[in-house]
């Protein structure tokens, strides 16, 4: 399916043949060449020959018939089975595109599902990503300030341009995505009656320590359930004696803060 489409499935023949094999076949079946449809296909000479060779050892008719010169030319040609499994293929693709078209249309009709997997399509390096409505939207001449409500409870707010601000059409209600990398993210266990000038301070509890060579992923779950990930140094981690179940402040400025929301 294109990009876009909430549901998606790799169609398969015989659980292997996949589309990257019948590529190869439409490129032999266009050049008669294995060689010029390796490179058609973006495959090694031998990557290609273990694809057709597979499939030939499982088939009960040869799918592939070779020419060494004449009239003609040498090269490699499909056989008469392997053109009627070519079509076979593009016939099963054109009904699967079809099937998947028609789900996404039932889809649409669960708009809180829809809803949902669209969040969750989103593809990003940042670790954390929150699910919210906008509660609030400052704008001023430069930057603007907006406040996402969670979901599970408890509020981000993002600084942004006015421009890109602009640009989302945010407003009050509409629901958005609050990315943060967890680099930003700087964990605190005692504030020792300081205060600190970052506008988001998510107080939770340790849950989960990923522990690398050089530095941690500190999972840190809010009471509402949602969860924070901080990436902190291993000298830190010893240093505020992080460990399951230690209280501690995710806190991460607002400029921080990246928002993504729906066209």
């Amino acid at each position: 399916m294109n990009d876009g489409y909430l549901l998606s499935a790799e169609l398969k023949l015989a659980g292997r043949l996949d589309a990257r094999f019948f590529a190869l076949l439409e490129a032999l079946a266009s050049t008669g060449s294995i060689n010029r449809a390796a490179r058609t296909t973006g495959l090694s000479y031998k990557g290609a020959w273990m694809l057709l060779e597979t499939a030939c050892n499982l088939a009960h008719e040869p799918l592939l018939e070779t020419a060494t010169g004449g009239a003609g030319g040498g090269g490699t040609r499909l056989t008469d089975a392997a053109r009627g499994l070519l079509q076979a293929w593009r016939t099963l693709q054109s009904q699967h595109r079809e099937f998947l078209r028609a789900q996404e249309t039932q889809l649409s009709q669960l708009p809180a599902l829809q809803g949902l997997l669209r969040r969750m399509s989103m593809k990003t390096s940042a670790r954390n990503q929150f699910a919210g409505t906008v509660k609030a939207v400052q704008m001023g001449p430069v930057t603007a300030q907006v406040t996402i409500a969670l979901r599970a409870g408890g509020e981000i707010t993002a600084t942004l341009t006015s421009a890109a601000a602009e640009r989302l059409k945010l407003k009050k209600g509409k629901e958005a995505l609050a990315l943060v990398k967890a680099s930003a993210v700087v964990l605190v266990t005692d504030f020792a009656g300081w205060q600190l000038s970052a506008r988001n301070q998510l107080a939770g509890t340790v849950s989960r320590i990923e522990p690398g060579a050089v530095s941690s992923l500190v999972v840190l779950t809010l009471p509402g359930g949602v969860a924070v990930t901080a990436s902190v140094t291993n000298e830190a981690v010893q240093a505020l004696g992080l460990q399951v179940g230690t209280p501690a402040t995710a806190v991460f400025k607002a400029y921080a803060v990246m928002v993504a929301a729906q066209a």
